[in-house]
């Protein structure tokens, strides 16, 4: 009888420890919120340039690609952060003598998803706030590779300027909500 109980004590151990052995493959569930983003890269630098008649405008054009993907809407902005330098040219924050840096953009629309208001034409571009350049409507989403777009200067010439080289900065900003 004793032998009997022993065997049975043995077998339930084993059942045990086969019921607690690990599993080969498991699952988990993921969950993802997919919110609104936005980037953009800018050409480093912008080069104005006269076509050579007397005294004819300076221009020249800024190439942007953009990332967005709105909930609601989004922007591109943009702000002379740091005026022409150095004295005795150009400037954007107190213009003499009809200076005026303006400028038109050209913001590719996002394709199927959304849409895009690119700014009004010959715009003056300003040192006290940032100027709309693009808006986004409700469901943008660019192209994985992002969309193109440009800002085209126009800088009057004037012959008041001191002859040198001169450079502003401008900061360009892209929100999404």
């Amino acid at each position: 009888m004793k032998r009997n109980l022993l065997l049975t004590a043995c077998g339930l151990l084993l059942g045990a420890s086969l019921s607690q052995a690990q599993s080969a493959t498991g699952t988990t569930n993921l969950s993802l919120t997919v919110g609104a983003e936005a980037a953009l890269t800018v050409g480093s630098s912008t080069a104005l340039s006269s076509s050579g008649i007397a005294f004819s405008n300076y221009t020249g054009t800024t190439s942007l690609t953009y990332y967005i993907r709105t909930i609601t809407s989004g922007t591109v902005t943009m702000q002379v952060t740091s005026d022409f330098s150095p004295a005795g040219g150009p400037s954007v924050a107190t213009p003499v003598n009809g200076d005026k840096l303006a400028y038109n953009c050209a913001m590719n629309s996002p394709g199927t998803h959304g849409t895009v208001t690119n700014c009004s034409s010959n715009v003056q571009a300003s040192t006290a706030s940032a100027t709309n350049i693009a808006s986004f409507g409700a469901d943008s989403r660019s192209a994985s590779a992002g969309n193109t777009g440009t800002v085209s200067w126009t800088l009057t010439n004037d012959p008041a300027y001191k002859a040198g080289g001169y450079n502003a900065t401008v900061t360009f900003t892209i929100s999404a909500t």
